[in-house]
């Protein structure tokens, strides 16, 4: 799993049970706890999460000039 900090801890630790999300810009992160204090622990990923591409749907042909 991912590494981060804990801010109980003041060191970096293994996330455990970390469940990736995307924020409320776009971007990802893994939220998770730390596995000495049980702390929540935060990572934002790097990136925007990508949503599923729509099908293109063909538009109005243009004519030909």
């Amino acid at each position: 799993m991912a590494e981060g900090y804990c801010v109980k801890c003041k060191s970096k630790r293994e996330i455990t049970a970390g469940v990736e999300e995307v924020m409320k810009n776009g971007r990802k992160a893994i939220k998770g706890r730390c596995p000495t204090c049980s702390t929540v622990m935060f990572k934002i990923l790097g990136g925007k999460a990508v949503s599923p591409a729509a099908p293109a749907s063909p538009g109005p042909a243009a004519p030909a000039a």
